[in-house]
């Protein structure tokens, strides 16, 4: 890591953290795994989510128990030995939340650090995939977990990062990361930005993704009957008129789908599926399903189904009214 001028700060170690330890210390500033999300870069998490639980408004989901986690914790230390033979470096484990000594908001956990080997000192990212992602692994590290890395590079100073994951429980592949100053002052600041959102308590723009959306839902989940008068507004009008062409072509564009996609239905009759010079399609019927009669029920026994209900918190919907001429 780095020399003492300019040595990762060991903010906490992580020997004997519980989980309430473990997310206070997240709390107090961006780590790795934060990086994508915080950009705008993360396929599951919004930069609004994020903010949400940095500013101890929402705590963050509790995924120790997702089977992925789970295997991806059991396969981490396996993985790390499997590494270390293939290349011949020497692994170790970091019990430590690393700080970066300027940034003082960007922390890193690494899941090992390569001490000796052929390349020197360097960082080892460890992933497990199913055969759903693999996809995602076939031109590289997915950007989400480049800047996991990245930011792993920037807290540590470190010229290298290694990335190895293994797909689908037999394929195992290890993906170098050279450090690149422009791609990770690019992120610095990205950082910066987002985390004084945090700092002043300013809420980041939402950005189209559906996380944002059900972040939205829950930071406003109710409806007071009040309406905003944006009329006068040229900003907002403007982006409501943009919103209602766009709203128009999404829809001439759904219909151009629908009708292309039941012509080809029609050609296919009762066939599974078809063959084309660019990919291929499927209409396969799904199987039979057995589903409770709730009408027969509420009819028939309308205590018993009393019994079995349960309140369902309703969501807000968005509906665009244009005014008609």
């Amino acid at each position: 890591m780095r020399n003492s001028s300019g040595q990762a700060l060991r903010l906490a170690s992580t020997v004997g953290l519980d989980r309430e330890q473990w997310l206070q210390l997240r709390l107090r500033g961006i780590g790795s795994s934060d990086a994508a999300a915080a950009v705008g870069l993360s396929p599951y998490k919004s930069a609004l989510s994020l903010w949400l639980e940095k500013t101890r408004r929402k705590a963050p989901d509790d995924l120790s128990l997702k089977e992925a986690v789970i295997w991806g914790q059991v396969l981490e230390p396996v993985l790390a030995n499997v590494y270390a033979e293939r290349t011949g470096a020497r692994v170790r484990r970091v019990n430590a939340v690393l700080q970066h000594p300027e940034h003082r908001f960007m922390l890193a956990n690494l899941d090992r650090a390569v001490v000796a080997g052929p390349d020197g000192a360097g960082i080892l990212e460890i992933k497990t995939a199913g055969y759903q992602s693999a996809p995602q692994w076939e031109d590289g590290i997915p950007v989400a977990y480049q800047c996991q890395v990245l930011h792993q590079l920037a807290v540590t100073g470190h010229a290298w990062a290694d990335v190895a994951v293994l797909i689908g429980g037999q394929d195992f592949r290890i993906y170098r990361v050279e450090r690149d100053e422009e791609r990770i002052a690019d992120l610095v600041a990205r950082e910066a930005a987002f985390w004084q959102c945090v700092a002043s308590d300013t809420q980041p723009s939402p950005d189209g993704s559906a996380d944002a959306g059900s972040a939205l839902q829950w930071l406003f989940p109710h409806d007071d009957g009040q309406v905003v008068d944006l009329s006068d507004s040229p900003e907002f009008n403007d982006m409501f008129a943009t919103l209602l062409q766009l709203k128009q072509r999404r829809e001439a564009i759904e219909t151009q789908v629908a009708v292309l996609q039941q012509r080809i239905q029609h050609v296919l009759g009762s066939a599974t599926g078809a063959l084309f010079s660019t990919g291929r399609v499927s209409w396969k019927r799904s199987k039979d399903r057995v589903a409770a009669d709730m009408e027969r029920l509420s009819t028939e026994h309308p205590e018993l189904l009393q019994q079995y209900t349960k309140p369902i918190a309703g969501t807000r919907r968005f509906l665009i009214q244009p005014t008609r001429p």
